[in-house]
């Protein structure tokens, strides 16, 4: 047999399978470049490229070419996916290598700079803030001591700005008077007095990568304006025309704002109108996330396709009425032209975002090739349309969208596959079932990728999007739609979503609605939607079942936890606060809960909760140190996604956190034992809440946490005075205070980290909790010096990102910065 099985029947069948091949490895070498920790010069891309492509025509140019790939179809087929996985990467890397090169110089940042430029982008408008796009057309030195032979700085074209109002921003210092943000709209020209960053997000596992969001946007740098006492008022230069569309999306948002006296409502229409995902309500996106539906409320792919295909269903019933015109054009060519461009002109209407300019580009090619009269197998067309989506935004592949959007439309090829035109069903009830398998189908497939990249699955999933599609696309959207004509429209349009979100509400409100799970491994995944994908093919029963085995490795799969006797600690990345998680064998303990952004934003909400869920840990208590809140910000949603969970604390009893859980309060002394490792609370004691009422940080608790072999300690925010007593409470006790991990006291503020611990504590390794460019400036300079005078290894979440270490190898730190660094990743200086 060898080889004949794969063997062409016909030359044209050698091309295609080549051309298969190199699609299939173009793809697969953009994956691999993605992978890249560190980019090369762009001249080894284009050098790589080069080589691609002449290795190509040399093999096409040879005689003997058909002859090899019908005697060896492996090699064939081989050198073309090898030629093709080098074209891949070699042009996502050519491409990556010269967008970097644009980056934010590091000299630039934190410095003053006046900018004069255009609003770009939608504003987002927050409670005294406003955050907006600004494409930049000059920057000098706002500093007035700077030579004035010194260069320009050098700005990246576009910029992610934020103006903050008093108290609003996140950089001023107490006591700053900050000048109202001014109305912001699209096309406006404005001076600016700005601080700029390099794009840096939190980095955790499983976690959200924000810097590449940013990096597919092409948002180089963000800042703030500055508008105190000391800097030059913004200053309004006028508005052009220059971004038409901008400016019609930002007046038809407001209008449906003005039109609509429900907000809730009114941020479902926006977005359905306008692409603007900010304006829907964070409630209303807890019950599409928890309903399965909330790819109909966002420009997705799947939105822009079910655009599509109305407009294209729209057109050809119009051209046909026309004789003289079907002659011309047929009405099938001219229906799938008229749908493509009118789903792009709504895609533009929509942001133009990079779901959308996927979709788009997707569509384009697959009525390419429909319009050049070809019939190609489903797969071939599959992949043409991935390649070319990943040949234009490589980056696409690190997205779930992509992967949700080509599986889904995978898995519904390969269930079809063998079913004639024909064999259409006819009628409505046939049509019904029809449109309830390919949900099913999609919905048995992509359990196992939704575990995958979620962690949680909605079990009315089914049921949700069985109403939900037919509504949303039916009735909400043309009204949506209809009201940018005629606003009177949206009243009816507030009604259909009023009735679509008290629905969605009930069925969120279920108590399985949805079901958590640890992430699994990839292999699980792939193995899963491979075994859904043929539980839901058109085989015989038997062949079928053979997918159940299949899937379970992803629906049972269990992640590994420290042994008995082991405890394993997770500094999370969560900025400026503290948020510590602490693993036992069979328990699990979060010291603080890190801070609130602002509006409905926390890091419980967007960081914790999904870390605990990728883990699958599940929390016994709760230990909030003190009251700040970047110590507490995160506290209500996670206290309610851990409803089994007591708390532990020192904050007052009239503390609105008291209502959520009654919290213990913390003293030294207490301790208790889980899986053979011992927790005791070493600070405060009883009098310290008398003597130090006022003073939150002084009353933080410390814990220490130890198995006989390895110790670390979480010291909250004390400071040096605190540091003293806990020092000379340990002495009198003839007890070591000696650890192997310190999570540094108040971040690495002046006020702690005193000698004096230092020495009593003697730790391997520090761990700072502090955010990039914090306006506190922790870790000091002189508690930085301190920690390096002793030989402890001080890291911090900012070069760091999420830090873990376990009690079995206590000199070790795993940052999640380096173990999982990618080039977009910002490298701080």
């Amino acid at each position: 047999m060898g080889q004949g099985f794969l063997r062409p029947r016909e030359a044209g069948d050698a091309r295609g399978l080549g051309l298969f091949a190199a699609l299939a490895g173009s793809v697969a070498g953009a994956a691999l470049q993605l992978r890249q920790p560190a980019l090369w010069h762009w001249l080894a891309y284009a050098a790589l490229l080069f080589a691609a492509l002449a290795g190509w025509g040399s093999l096409r140019s040879l005689r003997g070419w058909r002859s090899l790939a019908w005697r060896a179809p492996l090699i064939w087929l081989s050198l073309a996916m090898t030629l093709g996985a080098a074209a891949g990467f070699a042009t996502a890397g050519w491409r990556a290598a010269v967008y970097a090169a644009s980056a934010l110089p590091p000299d630039v940042e934190g410095r003053d700079l006046d900018l004069v430029g255009e609003v770009v982008s939608l504003p987002q408008p927050m409670p005294g803030a406003v955050r907006f796009g600004f494409e930049v057309e000059s920057a000098v030195w706002g500093e007035a001591a700077i030579a004035p032979d010194r260069l320009p700085p050098r700005v990246p074209e576009r910029l992610a700005l934020g103006w903050y109002g008093s108290g609003g921003a996140p950089w001023s210092a107490a006591g700053d008077a900050l000048e109202a943000p001014g109305p912001v709209h699209v096309g406006q020209r404005w001076r600016l007095r700005v601080r700029l960053r390099a794009p840096h997000g939190s980095l955790n596992p499983h976690g959200y990568d924000h810097e590449l969001r940013l990096w597919e946007q092409g948002e180089q740098a963000s800042g703030t304006v500055r508008s105190g006492r000391d800097d030059p008022r913004p200053e309004l230069l006028g508005r052009d025309w220059r971004a038409p569309v901008e400016r019609l999306r930002e007046s038809v948002r407001d209008a449906v704002f003005e039109r609509v006296a429900d907000r809730s409502q009114a941020g479902v229409i926006a977005a359905l109108v306008t692409g603007d995902q900010n304006a829907i309500a964070r409630r209303d996106w807890d019950d599409f996330r928890d309903t399965g539906v909330a790819h109909l409320v966002s420009i997705s792919g799947l939105h822009i396709t079910m655009f599509a295909w109305l407009a294209r269903g729209v057109v050809g019933a119009l051209w046909r009425r026309s004789a003289r015109l079907c002659l011309r054009v047929p009405a099938p060519h001219a229906a799938l032209v008229g749908g493509v461009l009118l789903a792009t002109l709504y895609a533009l209407f929509s942001g133009w975002g990079v779901p959308s300019q996927r979709t788009i580009l997707m569509l384009c090619t697959v009525a390419a090739l429909r319009l050049s009269g070809r019939r190609w197998p489903w797969p071939f067309t599959w992949l043409l349309a991935c390649a070319a989506v990943v040949a234009v935004d490589p980056w696409a592949l690190m997205q779930a969208g992509f992967w949700l959007s080509f599986v889904a439309v995978g898995v519904l090829f390969a269930a079809d596959a063998g079913v004639a035109p024909a064999a259409a069903p006819a009628g409505l009830l046939p049509r019904l079932w029809r449109l309830l398998r390919e949900q099913w189908t999609v919905t048995l497939a992509l359990t196992p990728l939704t575990l995958l990249l979620f962690q949680q699955v909605s079990l009315v999933g089914l049921v949700a999007n069985a109403l939900a599609i037919p509504w949303v696309t039916l009735v909400v959207t043309p009204l949506a739609m209809a009201g940018a004509l005629c606003p009177i429209v949206w009243q009816a349009a507030a009604l259909s979503v009023q009735a679509l979100t008290g629905v969605l509400h009930a069925l969120a409100g279920w108590p399985w609605a949805t079901v958590s799970t640890a992430a699994p491994p990839l292999w699980t995944a792939v193995a899963g939607v491979a075994g859904g994908a043929l539980l839901t093919m058109r085989l015989p029963a038997a062949m079928r079942t053979l997918g159940l085995p299949l899937l379970l490795p992803a629906l049972l799969w269990q992640p590994p936890r420290p042994a008995f006797g082991e405890f394993e600690l997770l500094a999370a990345d969560i900025g400026q606060g503290n948020a510590v998680l602490v693993r036992t064998a069979r328990h699990g303990l979060l010291y603080d809960a890190g801070p609130r952004y602002g509006g409905d934003s926390d890091a419980g909400q967007r960081i914790l909760v999904p870390l605990l869920r990728a883990l699958g840990q599940r929390l016994d208590r709760v230990v909030l140190s003190h009251r700040d809140s970047d110590h507490t910000g995160g506290a209500p949603a996670l206290l309610v996604s851990q409803p089994q969970a007591t708390l532990l604390s020192s904050i007052e009893a009239g503390h609105p956190l008291q209502a959520l859980r009654a919290a213990t309060r913390c003293e030294a002394g207490q301790r208790w034992r889980w899986d053979g490792v011992d927790f005791e609370i070493l600070h405060p004691v009883e009098t310290d809440y008398i003597s130090f009422a006022d003073k939150p940080n002084a009353v933080s608790c410390v814990l220490r946490i130890g198995n006989g072999r390895a110790t670390a300690i979480l010291a909250g925010d004390i400071e040096r005075l605190q540091e003293a007593a806990l020092v000379a409470r340990s002495a009198e006790g003839q007890r070591d205070l000696a650890a192997d991990l310190l999570l540094v006291p108040h971040h690495g503020s002046k006020t702690s980290s005193s000698p004096r611990l230092l020495d009593a504590v003697r730790p391997r390794i520090a761990l700072v909790q502090a955010g990039y460019r914090n306006r506190f400036g922790h870790p000091a300079r002189e508690v930085v010096d301190r920690y390096a005078e002793r030989g402890i290894r001080l890291a911090d979440s900012a070069h760091c990102g999420a830090a873990g270490w376990s009690s079995r190898a206590p000199d070790r730190l795993r940052c999640e910065r380096d173990e999982a660094r990618r080039y977009w990743h910002h490298v701080p200086p």
